[in-house]
C-alpha cells in the first residue's frame, strides 16, 4: 500500500508541474500574434505640410494594396502619441508605422507594441533605444551638410549665423542639427540657437528676438521649411539668407520669390508609400531590410 501511495504521489507531482509548465509556455506565446492584418500609422502631426504628404503617400499606397490602415495624429504631442499607440495596439493591428513626436519618449510604448508581437516601423523619424523591424528616413546629416555649404558658398565664412532647431528629442532635430555643426562650428559664427518646433508662427517669434539681440546676422538655418518660412516673415527686407528643409510648396515658391535661397528636398509621399509596402511585405511574412534610406537633394533658384 505504501509503495502505491508513493508512486500515486509521484505522478500527480508530475502531473501538476506539467500543466505549470503549459500554462507558462501559453503566457510565452501570447506575446507572439500576428495581429488581424491592418497596419496602424501613428505619425507626428497633421498641422504641417510635409507630413500631410508623408501620411497621404501611406494611405494612397494601402488603398492601392488593398489593407487597412488606421492613421492617428499626435498633434505634436508626445503623451497623446502614447496613448494612440495604446490605442492601435487594442485594435490588434500586425504592424505598426510610428512617425515619433519625441524619439525618446515614444520608446515605451513602441516596446509595448513590440512585447505584443506587433512588427514595427519607423518612418522619417527614429525610435531611440529600440530595435524596430525597420527605419525609413531621408539622411538628415548629409541633408544639413549640403545645405549649411552652400549657405557658406553665399554669406562667406566667419559669418554670423542662426540656428532655428526643430521640437526637442525628435531623431529629426538631432540629426540635422549634427549636420549643420559639422559645417557650421568650422565655418561660421553661430551665434544664437533655438527650439521653434517645426512651427511656422513659433519660427517668426524666435527669430524676431534673435534679430533683436543680433541685427547683423547673414544667414539662418532652419530644421524645416515652416520655421524657415516663419523666419523669413521676421526678416522682412532684410538681406538674410535663409535654408529650410523638407522642400514645401510655400519653400520651393519663397526660393522662386527670392525670399528663401535653399532648401533640402526630401520625398514624404515616397516615404509613406515604402512604409506600407513594407508593412505588407511583413505581414505576407517577407523579409525587409532593417533600413531603407530615401535620398535627398538640395534644391536652389
Amino acid at each position: 500500500m505504501k509503495l502505491k501511495k508513493i508512486v500515486a504521489l509521484v505522478s500527480s507531482a508530475i502531473l501538476a508541474f506539467s500543466l505549470v509548465g503549459c500554462s507558462i509556455e501559453g503566457e510565452e506565446s501570447s506575446g507572439e500574434s500576428t495581429g488581424n492584418g491592418s497596419i496602424g500609422f501613428s505619425v507626428s502631426t497633421l498641422n504641417n505640410p510635409f507630413f500631410v504628404t508623408l501620411s497621404q503617400g501611406a494611405k494612397d499606397k494601402a488603398k492601392e494594396q488593398g489593407v487597412d490602415l488606421i492613421v492617428v495624429d499626435a498633434g505634436d504631442d508626445a503623451a497623446k502619441q502614447t496613448s494612440d499607440i495604446e490605442d492601435l495596439i487594442s485594435k490588434n493591428i500586425s504592424v505598426l508605422i510610428v512617425n515619433p513626436v519625441d524619439s525618446d519618449a515614444v520608446a515605451p510604448a513602441v516596446k509595448d507594441a513590440i512585447a505584443k508581437g506587433i512588427k514595427v516601423i519607423s518612418v522619417d523619424r527614429g525610435v531611440n533605444g529600440v530595435d524596430v523591424d525597420c527605419a525609413i528616413a531621408s539622411d538628415n546629416v548629409e541633408g544639413a551638410k549640403m545645405a549649411t555649404e552652400y549657405l557658406v558658398s553665399l554669406i562667406g565664412k566667419d559669418a554670423k549665423v542662426v540656428e532655428l532647431e526643430g521640437t526637442s528629442g525628435a531623431s529629426a532635430t538631432i540629426d540635422r542639427g549634427a549636420g549643420f555643426h559639422e559645417v557650421a562650428d568650422k565655418q561660421l559664427n553661430v551665434v544664437s540657437k533655438q527650439t521653434a518646433n517645426f512651427n511656422r508662427s513659433e519660427g517668426m517669434t524666435v527669430m524676431e528676438n534673435m534679430l533683436q539681440s543680433n541685427s547683423d546676422i547673414k544667414g539662418v538655418f532652419a530644421h524645416n521649411d515652416e520655421m524657415a518660412l516663419g523666419a523669413v516673415e521676421a526678416i522682412g527686407s532684410r538681406n538674410i539668407a535663409v535654408v529650410g528643409f523638407d522642400s514645401t510648396d510655400d519653400a520651393l515658391a519663397a526660393i522662386k520669390k527670392g525670399k528663401m535661397v535653399a532648401t533640402v528636398a526630401q520625398k514624404p509621399d515616397l516615404m509613406g508609400a515604402t512604409a506600407v509596402e513594407t508593412a505588407v511585405k511583413i505581414i505576407n511574412g517577407e523579409t525587409v531590410e532593417k533600413t531603407i534610406p530615401v535620398e535627398v537633394e538640395l534644391v536652389t533658384k
